[in-house]
């Protein structure tokens, strides 16, 4: 059971405390095209979007491994394996497809995230992100400086600019690094078992599980093996804020 507060809150990012309704990949080639200078096989956007999301799929051996893939060697391999040209950097390239693929409204904020996040900054909190995900570090962190303006995020850390992706805890042991704290005084927030709390929880953290809903997302898959962890379960960033404020 938890008797003291923590020094410092590390979140997941998607799935906790962002989600990314209406992801379409397609809008996303579409708007990259824009960019297009040389196409001389004459690729269409459907057929470039059906061929990373296959290259996507051919890689999960390889992620399930713990590898990260980074979203700009996809681009990169797109573009040049099909004669593609673009007017841009693929560094722009990798946000303009972001951007359009999953558009940020404030419809890919959980519900009272913001307000968890000014609660933490006012205790004296700590806060920071460990993410599994293929896009830049650069282009995470500025997707959460977008929706989360007031956010005060010591380091965002993406796992594709470290190459491991969780529940590798050399991830974790490395944001302690960055910290400068022990992993007792450390609480994880994640909404995935097995990537998030074993990830954690191997590295010596409090975790948290989050199971909330945003949007249009789906009710989440239930867990089992959640019960064999003394650990709080929230399905809402304000029942974070209740536990805080009793201790």
């Amino acid at each position: 059971m938890i008797k003291q507060k923590p020094k410092m809150i590390l979140f997941d990012y998607g799935g906790t405390i962002l989600c990314e309704p209406g992801w379409d990949m397609l809008r996303g080639e579409r708007a990259v095209f824009e960019h297009v200078t040389a196409n001389p096989h004459h690729f269409t956007p459907e057929q470039l979007s059906s061929w990373e999301k296959e290259y996507f799929q051919s890689l999960q051996s390889v992620r399930d491994l713990g590898a990260e893939p980074t979203e700009i060697q996809m681009l990169r391999l797109k573009y040049e394996l099909h004669g593609i040209r673009l007017d841009i950097p693929y560094e722009e390239a990798e946000c303009i497809f972001w951007d359009h693929t999953a558009p940020m409204t404030d419809k890919c904020l959980y519900p009272n995230i913001r307000k968890l996040l000014s609660f933490l900054y006012r205790s004296g909190i700590r806060t920071g992100v460990i993410s599994n995900i293929g896009w830049t570090g650069a282009a995470l962190q500025r997707r959460i400086n977008t929706l989360l303006p007031d956010h005060h995020f010591e380091f965002i850390m993406a796992s594709s600019d470290y190459g491991l992706r969780k529940p590798d805890a050399r991830l974790f042991r490395a944001a302690l690094e960055k910290a400068a704290l022990k992993p007792e005084e450390v609480w994880f927030c994640g909404d995935t078992y097995d990537k998030d709390i074993d990830g954690a929880c191997a590295a010596g953290m409090t975790a948290v599980f989050y199971q909330g809903q945003a949007g249009e997302n789906g009710p989440r898959q239930p867990v089992q093996k959640s019960a064999e962890r003394d650990m709080p379960v929230i399905t809402d960033w304000a029942e974070l804020i209740e536990i805080l404020e009793k201790l």
